[in-house]
């Protein structure tokens, strides 16, 4: 076993890896940029080296800088987390040609699996299910909209070196075919630096699930279940949970072994991921597979009791898996959600600054509901516009999965963040609405029940009676002031829920809310604090009154 590893990553995923090396008994060692100086991830590690700029191409994406940081510190193996460099074919091979052992898959399957066109060729030949499509080369527009039209409408415009939703396009005409093509090809050549694209049917009312495999280097793959991530914003994943609402065990079986015949077929031998589309109809098709640790694994290390991260460790270290596929089971329900830094009443605009307050739920096991948070951030730190604006992954489980939304609605109403801009009250009003609570799920789920948007819900019915009645209607406050006072959740969600208690929510002191004297535009801007009676409040304004004219005012000393 290795007795030093180097994390080649920040954020939450390089707190993440800390915890489990910590647990194993191993020393690591952070990199970190001059904008992550002070960061959570630096601060938890044995070592720390500094490998550059702010901007990634210059510190976390130069292969070289982490070559020379293991040599550095004698770190024995390299995990990459997700992102950066955990799928650059290049990065394994330079960490062995140095002599360190890379946590993760080996570069030819990196390679098999990398490139859309020829891991969907792979998986027919592994007699995987695949959406039927072209993925030959093609010439222009004009061969692009003979293609459609031989597949059938609608279809899907895809990258072929393409992740994270660029340089995809969904088109039901030919004029859409052709605009949607030379989108995809610019977007691909900008994101990717390969414009290179395929066209293939696009599944109507989709879902998104996805096939946790753990492979060794002894030959032997397991599937470890499955994730539904259909909740997604303009492709990318907001909501998952595991196992998929969607599933009987047939269908489960079915995916699972199609996706162990896909690894073995390209020798994987590591933690990855089998990407499926699947109908409503619970029929599936191939989308990808991600030769890495998921941003969303938690939610299967929770129903599985396995540790990825330990097992993708000990796997590179060349031991043999510990579990064969009779000793996975399912153990209840997880559900995860990703606070972002991002303003969702503004169309989602990212939001930086610092972290003027923290407060995320406490991390428990208890009566049957274990609550985690796996962050990378903690309070007085910055939200950086150099990386992705992720707060933390907050995932909750349960033995149903009522009571894992039930937990996770919970957990997100005592998180409390202040000084920037957040999504948590979205996050909310997703746990709560029927759709989602139903299991009616695709990833169309979001356009579909915001189409215009995400807005601040004026409580309403019962709700906003007892709102009404609680912070006082008669001190004069007009009826519209009084429901503005609702709690985050009464205000994001878009189902009533009842709660034992009512808060009543004030703008902070000095926010822009004040300053303007309009009402507070999002709830980050709230300050919640339990309902006052008028006649406490004017008691309050008349001692603050006399204590004001008491004197003069003392001028505060100045500092040297």
């Amino acid at each position: 076993m290795f007795k030093k590893i180097l994390i080649a990553n920040r954020g939450e995923i390089a707190c993440r890896v800390i915890k489990t090396a910590r647990k194993m008994g191993t020393q690591t060692v952070a990199v970190y940029s001059e904008a992550d100086r002070d960061a959570l991830h630096v601060e938890m590690a044995n070592e720390a080296v500094l490998i550059g700029p702010p901007a990634a191409a210059e510190s976390y994406l130069v292969i070289e800088k982490i070559v020379e940081a293991c040599k550095k510190t004698g770190a024995q193996a390299v995990h990459p987390g997700y992102g950066f460099l955990s799928e650059r074919e290049a990065f394994p091979r330079a960490l062995e040609a140095a002599g360190i052992v890379f946590i993760g898959p080996n570069p030819g399957a990196i390679a098999a699996m990398g490139d859309k066109i020829e891991s969907k060729k792979a998986a027919a030949k592994a007699k995987v299910s695949t959406v039927p499509g072209y993925l030959g080369v093609i010439e222009d527009d004009k061969h692009a909209v003979k293609i459609a039209d031989e597949i059938g409408y609608p279809v899907m415009i895809k990258a072929s070196a393409g992740g994270g939703g660029k340089g995809m396009r969904i088109a039901h005409s030919k004029s859409e075919v052709a605009e949607g093509f030379n989108l995809a090809k610019a977007e691909a050549k900008a994101s990717f630096g390969d414009d290179r694209v395929f066209v293939e049917k696009f599944i109507v009312d989709p879902r998104h699930i996805e096939i946790q495999v753990l492979g060794d280097k002894h030959g032997n793959v397991v599937y470890l279940g499955e994730r539904e991530c259909s909740i997604q914003r303009r492709n990318q994943k907001v909501i998952e949970e595991a196992p998929s609402p969607l599933l009987d065990e047939a269908t489960r079986r079915k995916m699972g072994e199609q996706a162990v015949a896909l690894a073995k077929a390209v020798n994987y031998d590591s933690a990855g991921t089998v990407e499926f589309v699947a109908g409503q109809d619970k029929s599936f098709y191939f989308l990808e597979m991600n030769t890495r640790l998921q941003v969303e694994h938690p939610v299967t290390e929770l129903v599985t009791g396995v540790d990825l991260v330990e097992q993708m460790i000990r796997v590179a270290a060349g031991e043999k898996l510990a579990l064969a596929q009779k000793d996975v089971t399912l153990t209840g329900w997880a559900v995860e959600s990703r606070l972002y830094a991002e303003d969702p009443f503004r169309n989602f605009l990212p939001s930086i600054g610092r972290l003027v307050k923290y407060r995320p739920p406490a991390e428990v096991s208890k009566d049957g509901i274990t609550v985690r948070n796996d962050t990378g951030v903690q309070e007085g730190g910055e939200i950086s516009i150099h990386y992705d604006p992720m707060i933390a992954k907050l995932v909750t489980h349960a033995p149903s999965r009522a009571a894992a939304i039930e937990a996770q609605a919970t957990a997100l109403d005592s998180f409390y963040v202040d000084g920037i801009r957040h999504n948590i009250p979205f996050l909310s009003a997703l746990m709560h609405h029927p759709r989602w609570r139903e299991g009616r799920l695709s990833t169309g789920f979001i356009a579909e029940e915001f189409p215009k948007g995400f807005a601040v819900r004026v409580p309403e019915g019962e709700v906003a009676r007892r709102i009404a009645a609680r912070s006082g209607s008669t001190v004069g406050r007009s009826s519209s002031k009084s429901l503005a006072r609702a709690t985050p959740s009464q205000c994001a969600s878009s189902m009533p829920r009842a709660r034992p208690a009512i808060r009543i929510c004030w703008p902070r002191r000095g926010s822009p809310a004040i300053r303007s004297g309009r009402a507070p535009s999002t709830v980050t801007s709230l300050r919640c604090r339990p309902a006052r009676s008028p006649t406490a409040s004017a008691s309050r304004i008349r001692a603050s009154k006399s204590r004001s004219m008491s004197g003069p005012k003392r001028k505060r000393p100045r500092r040297g």
